[in-house]
């Protein structure tokens, strides 16, 4: 996979449990598990960041955008 390498130390307990997760999930190894785990992570906070600029939020129906700018 090509793209910009990160090396992160984890605690001994989150490790731990990062396998247990993977193993019981299928996903692979602990590795597979944490690039899951860190776009989720980022997924969310993007989502979050979006919430917060009116500018880049996403209406399914335009009627909501048109009450929101009457308030």
């Amino acid at each position: 996979m090509a793209g910009q390498r990160i090396e992160i130390e984890l605690p001994e307990e989150l490790y731990t449990q990062l396998v247990e997760v993977a193993d019981a999930l299928g996903i692979g190894d602990a590795r597979d598990a944490a690039m899951i785990g860190l776009a989720q992570w980022v997924m969310q906070r993007k989502s979050e960041l979006d919430d917060r600029n009116p500018d880049q939020r996403y209406f399914v129906n335009e009627a909501l955008d048109e009450l929101d700018k009457k308030k």
